[in-house]
Parts: C-alpha cells; structure tokens; sequence
C-alpha cells in the first residue's frame, strides 16, 4: 500500500457522506440510526487531521444510492503501482468503487477481482513487510487468495487471518501504528494469531475495540478516535504524538478511522 510501508501517507481519496447515511448498514457498534450531518461534521475533521499530518486528500461527491459509500478503504487495496478493484462484500454495496477506480487509475494500474470472488479493503492490513487479509463475512477465501496473488507477485508476503462474527473487518479491531507494532483489540483476534507475526503486539480492552483502529504516520505520529481513556493513554505510554477524531457518529454505521480513506501515494 503506497504511503503504507513507510508511513509517509502523501495522498488519499476519501468521499463526502451520502445523503442517505442513515440508511447505511450497521451490525456491530451502531445502537441509533446516524445523523447525516453531524456525520459530515465528523468527516470534515477527518480530512481536516489528514491534511495537517500532510497528506494531500482528494474529497469525492458522495453518493445518494449508497448510503456506505463514505467507507471508501472497502472499494481498493493498493499494491505497489496497483489498484486492486474488488467485488464488495456485502450486495447493497456494488457499485461503489466504479468512482473510486476512476480516480485511482489516473496514477495505477486497475485490476478488476473475478466473478466470485468477493473482499472488502477492511479486511486487508499492511505490516511492515506482508499484507494481513482477514478472511470474513465479507471476505471469502477467492478473494483473499486473489489478492494475496498480486501481492506475492510484487515481493511481499501474506498472512491470512481468520476473522470471528464478532467483529466486521480485520481493520476494525488491528492496526499498525508503527513498525514493528500491532495494536489488536481482546475477544476478537487471538495471541497465537498475531504474536507470531509481531515483535510488539499491544492488547487494548474489549470495551474499548473501536480505537484499536488507528492510523499512523512517520515519527510515532498517529491519529486515534477519541473517547477511549484507555487506548490514549496506551499510545502516550507508547511515545505516540496524539491527534484525535470523534467518530461517534462514523461508529454508529460501523465505521472506523482508516474505513474513510484510501491512501494511494
């Protein structure tokens, strides 16, 4: 994932909240139907936090037809000079990153996942020298193995973990903040997981999964979703410089911090 491997993050695509965000899909930490414009609220300071890390971030219209199409990380993976287009996981969902590739292939080459194979961005995490692809409820091991194809075909490895109904993405309970480092939410993912694959992996409490997501720049600079005491001062301990979000409202249809971005440089 370019701006991944070494955390420089130069540029990203992100879209405007649909009009129709209080329709969009919630299973896992939504208890209310979400607020479109207080949502919008929420992702302006998003991008607002990338760009003050540095990151030169292209906004595109949201869409009134997908109510989810704000999560964009779910409609690309990118590996190296490649844009991985897959089919989307859950149904209501297709036809989300017709835009997205648009953008993505003035700078990459398009690849198209085949006919059933199916994989959501969410899923895939990439650390330091592989890719972690969580296989899903929205990732089947087709979609998995196809892009793990691509990227072995580009010198990385691949590790695929399987991901419990207890959560939605891979991505929604681990990140990479830093190199070396895997910060992995209790009851989701397991020690035999990801100790093996990890020199520093940092457990944060179940009630407090959501910040697990996180996401990480060069210098132990990292962006965190706010309202998780516990997780904050996990990453100040850490040495982390903070900047945090309020995703409240992004969280009540499952979103995350990495779920509104595709970094593509």
């Amino acid at each position: 994932m370019p701006g991944a491997y070494d955390r420089s993050r130069k540029a990203a695509v992100v879209r405007q909240i649909s009009a129709n965000f209080d329709s969009a899909i919630s299973d896992f930490f939504g208890t209310r139907a979400p607020n479109r414009e207080t949502a919008q609220g929420a992702h302006d300071a998003y991008v607002a936090a990338l760009r003050a890390h540095g990151t030169d971030v292209t906004v595109l219209p949201g869409l009134d037809e997908h109510p989810d199409c704000c999560f964009v990380e779910d409609t690309a993976v990118m590996v190296d000079g490649k844009a991985i287009i897959p089919n989307m996981g859950h149904p209501s969902r297709e036809g989300e990153q017709v835009a997205v590739a648009e953008h993505l292939s003035s700078s990459a080459e398009i690849i198209n996942m085949p006919k059933g194979a199916k994989l959501d961005g969410g899923d895939v995490v990439f650390f330091d020298d592989r890719y972690l692809i969580g296989v899903s409820t929205r990732t089947n091991r087709e979609g998995a193995d196809f892009l793990a194809s691509h990227v072995r075909e580009d010198g990385f490895e691949c590790e695929f973990i399987n991901i419990p109904s207890s959560t939605l993405h891979l991505t929604t309970v681990c990140s990479s903040p830093r190199p070396g480092m895997i910060i992995a939410a209790e009851g989701h993912l397991t020690a035999s997981q990801l100790e093996p694959l990890a020199e520093d992996v940092v457990w944060v409490p179940n009630r407090e999964s959501y910040a697990a997501n996180t996401i990480g720049y060069k210098g132990d600079r990292v962006i965190i979703a706010d309202g998780f005491p516990v997780v904050r001062q996990t990453m100040l301990d850490e040495g982390f410089k903070i900047t945090s979000v309020d995703m409240k409202e992004i969280m009540q249809a499952d979103g995350s911090l990495t779920c509104l971005s595709v970094f593509n440089a």
